[in-house]
């Protein structure tokens, strides 16, 4: 029998915040172009993904704090590691880095939405690897 997940590790995992278990998106995050895409509930307890209309609109502010602290870290390892190179250089890497992390920036903006937002606690009867027999 697997061990439970922690909240952490659910969250990171992408997974239902009150059974830990079932995936909050289709599909994989390297299908560009259904990386945004959720089902209407888990799978598994039938937990409703949106809790209410709207809901995932403050996910643009989470969203917008990840990208503040990409562009810092790429910012700040070009010019140390780079030498302080030239503008262009910034620009393009940073803008590179940005498009290749946005369908993790997307979903974990919403995963973070979800667990802090959303109002659903974690329940261990709802979670498959917990139940016996």
């Amino acid at each position: 029998m697997p061990e439970p997940l922690t909240h952490t590790q659910a969250l990171l995992k992408l997974r239902c915040p009150r059974c830990h278990t079932g995936p909050l998106f289709t599909h994989p995050a390297t299908s560009l172009a259904h990386f945004d895409e959720m089902p209407p509930a888990c799978p598994v307890c039938k937990q409703t993904y949106e809790p209410e209309p709207g809901f995932y609109y403050g996910a643009m502010y989470v969203s917008f704090g990840f990208s503040v602290f990409v562009v810092a870290a790429v910012g700040l390892a070009l010019y140390f590691l780079a030498n302080d190179p030239p503008v262009l250089v910034y620009v393009l890497t940073v803008a590179g880095v940005m498009l290749l992390c946005t369908p993790l920036s997307f979903r974990y903006a919403r995963a973070v939405m979800l667990y802090m937002f959303g109002s659903t606690a974690y329940d261990p009867a709802r979670d498959p690897s917990r139940r016996v027999g």
